[in-house]
């Protein structure tokens, strides 16, 4: 993960955009390519793997920068965020069922 940010980092800073990179900023670009990738599918999948594997980037782009940008690690965060969701979707009670949380 380390070089995919130095890779996104060198990228930003040899064309000067960190200073439109602001939290709130990143936040609503992820949003933003996030629906970008669900155009792919809105009346059902259009078979563009490429386009949607651009949007994808897009959106992981925007995550990784978001991260930076705050001071966490992509890797940390998510590994804090699965030890959630275990905890919170037992195997026992989650298996094969698509029931939220607080109902199973």
């Amino acid at each position: 993960m380390d070089e995919i940010q130095a890779l996104i980092n060198k990228f930003v800073n040899d064309r000067d955009w960190d200073q439109y990179h602001q939290p709130e900023k990143l936040a609503m670009s992820i949003s933003i390519e996030a629906a970008e990738l669900l155009e792919h599918y809105q009346w059902g999948y259009d078979g563009d793997e490429q386009g949607v594997k651009e949007e994808l980037a897009d959106v992981l782009i925007y995550c990784f920068q978001m991260c930076d940008k705050i001071g966490v690690r992509a890797d940390d965060i998510i590994k804090m965020k699965m030890k959630k969701n275990e905890e919170k979707y037992p195997v026992e009670k989650a298996r094969g069922v698509a029931t939220k949380y607080d109902k199973l």
